[in-house]
């Protein structure tokens, strides 16, 4: 990289290569003025990490301001440490925090440096063991939830401070899960069989999302463009996943209040959605569509013409099926503001997808940075201001109905051609961010490329990476038996986050 004065971060596009030696490389306090000021200016921090380069350890960073559609990069050689930016800019609080546990690079002045996801390394704190947050007073108690929960479910643990079954204070403490994905992302070689295997399983329930943005940045970084049908293909399925989501936890919600009708529709309704890419690749999350250059299976035009019809089933009874909680007032009253979370506070929390969308924040990777099919049909952005458990409910089933739109248009009219095109390896001394709007939020992925076409360094940061703080916000001043609605209206990934 060449070293260049302050000022700003090389601008860059989503999903188009730049080279290396083209990012400035800042001093350590304009590299900190570049954030802070980015933020405020209306940025936010969509990734930010270290990797070993030239010998010395670097740190990235890439600022994405929706607004102009524009992503920002830049970079700087850090030592042992750094002056902290969470205090005046509280979306980095976690990257900061990932920063010292990955690099031991400490934040000085961070306001509460606890583990992050509790590294198995020489030093590192016992895994779930941490300075937890406490209110004293003799009428206050603290109620411990997980890690080990009731059901098919993933490990994280919550712990409430309450004053009777007012919730004061939430704490999450995640990191249960030691997968060593990204780690194995960065020691593969990239596009080969076991990097997408990989890539796949970054979060299960967005396989289509994450091997979505690996391929694009793959393609990016090789100078290929997927052929349109690929992107019709591709953007049909990720609109499924987005659609067998969003249903199934629409049913989750209804159920976490006890209202069954829309429960037990929409537990059948997300199977027939899931159902529906199981027609399109043979498997229902997605598995093996995805591939660099395209996609690897193809559809025939009597096979659009079944899904199809099944769409419109599938849309009735989902309208139905939410039809029936909406005018359920018992329901309502258990939705509407409840879990309350204001534009201001989502702005200073980065929140993306769904949660920032229901606080009035019309941010959306497909409108804000167009990739693929999304850059010659766009989806409406759909967005609400309560920022409340109805909010963030309510927008699920408005997305379905734009998803269903968009699904139908698409098979309708399947641009003609082959499906994929050969990917080459990477180019050394290139980089690129890709960013996909999966069904909870923004997906990124930065790659660096060195020598001999390696892999220098590899990031993803999942949506929920940066909501799970937005989630605690949420609970408090709630009562405590509130938490599973909440919970469920913000539906975290604990693997997309345990990474």
């Amino acid at each position: 990289m060449s070293a260049t004065a302050a000022g700003p971060g090389l601008p860059a596009r989503n999903a188009r290569a730049f080279a290396l030696k083209d990012v400035p490389r800042m001093s350590a306090a304009a590299f900190r003025a570049w954030l802070i000021e980015g933020c405020e200016a209306g940025g936010r921090i969509a990734a930010w990490f270290a990797y070993a380069g030239g010998g010395s350890r670097e740190m990235l960073a890439v600022l994405a301001m929706d607004d102009e559609s524009l992503l920002e990069i830049a970079a700087v050689s850090v030592g042992d440490s750094f002056e902290s930016i969470t205090p005046v800019c509280p979306q980095a609080q976690a990257f900061e925090r990932e920063l010292h546990e990955q690099w031991g690079i400490e934040p000085r002045g961070h306001p509460w440096l606890k583990p992050l996801r509790f590294p198995r390394k020489a030093g590192a704190p016992e895994i779930g063991r941490a300075d937890f947050y406490r209110i004293e007073g003799s009428e206050i108690h603290e109620v411990a939830v997980g890690p080990v929960h009731a059901g098919v479910i993933e490990p994280g643990h919550f712990r409430f401070q309450c004053h009777g079954e007012q919730v004061l204070h939430l704490e999450i403490s995640l990191g249960y899960q030691h997968r060593g994905v990204e780690r194995a992302l960065n020691a593969t070689p990239p596009g080969s069989p076991r990097w997408l295997a990989v890539a796949e399983t970054l979060a299960g329930d967005t396989t289509v999302g994450h091997a979505m943005a690996a391929c694009q940045l793959l393609e990016a970084l090789s100078g290929r463009e997927p052929p349109g049908r690929a992107m019709a293909l591709r953007g049909i399925a990720l609109e499924l996943e987005r659609l067998a989501n969003h249903i199934g936890d629409l049913g989750a919600l209804a159920n976490d209040v006890g209202f069954l009708p829309t429960a037990s529709f929409c537990g059948r309704l997300r199977g027939d959605a899931l159902n529906l890419t199981a027609e399109l690749c043979g498997n229902r999350f997605g598995r093996g569509l995805v591939r660099p250059g395209g996609v690897a299976h193809d559809l025939d035009r009597e096979l659009c013409d079944a899904m199809i019809a099944r769409l419109d089933a599938l849309e009735r009874d989902t309208n139905g099926a939410c039809e029936l909680l909406w005018t359920t007032p018992s329901a309502m009253a258990r939705f509407e503001e409840t879990g309350r979370l204001s534009r201001e506070e989502g702005e200073r929390l980065g929140l993306v997808g769904v949660a920032a969308r229901a606080c009035g924040i019309g941010r959306d990777t497909r409108r804000n940075f167009p990739s693929g099919i999304h850059r010659f049909e766009q989806i409406p952005v759909c967005t609400w201001d309560s920022g409340d458990v109805f909010a963030r409910a309510y927008l699920r089933a408005a997305e379905a109905k734009r998803s269903f739109a968009f699904l139908r248009e698409q098979l309708n009219a399947l641009p003609a051609g082959s499906p994929r095109i050969a990917c080459p390896p990477p180019s050394a001394g290139m980089a690129a961010v890709s960013l996909i709007e999966g069904w909870r939020g923004e997906i990124c992925h930065v790659g660096l490329v060195g020598e001999g076409g390696r892999l220098l360094g590899y990031k993803v940061v999942d949506p929920s990476f940066h909501n799970w703080l937005g989630l605690a916000l949420a609970l408090r001043g709630e009562a405590i038996s509130d938490f599973p609605l909440c919970n469920k209206s913000f539906n975290l990934s604990y693997c997309g986050h345990d990474l």
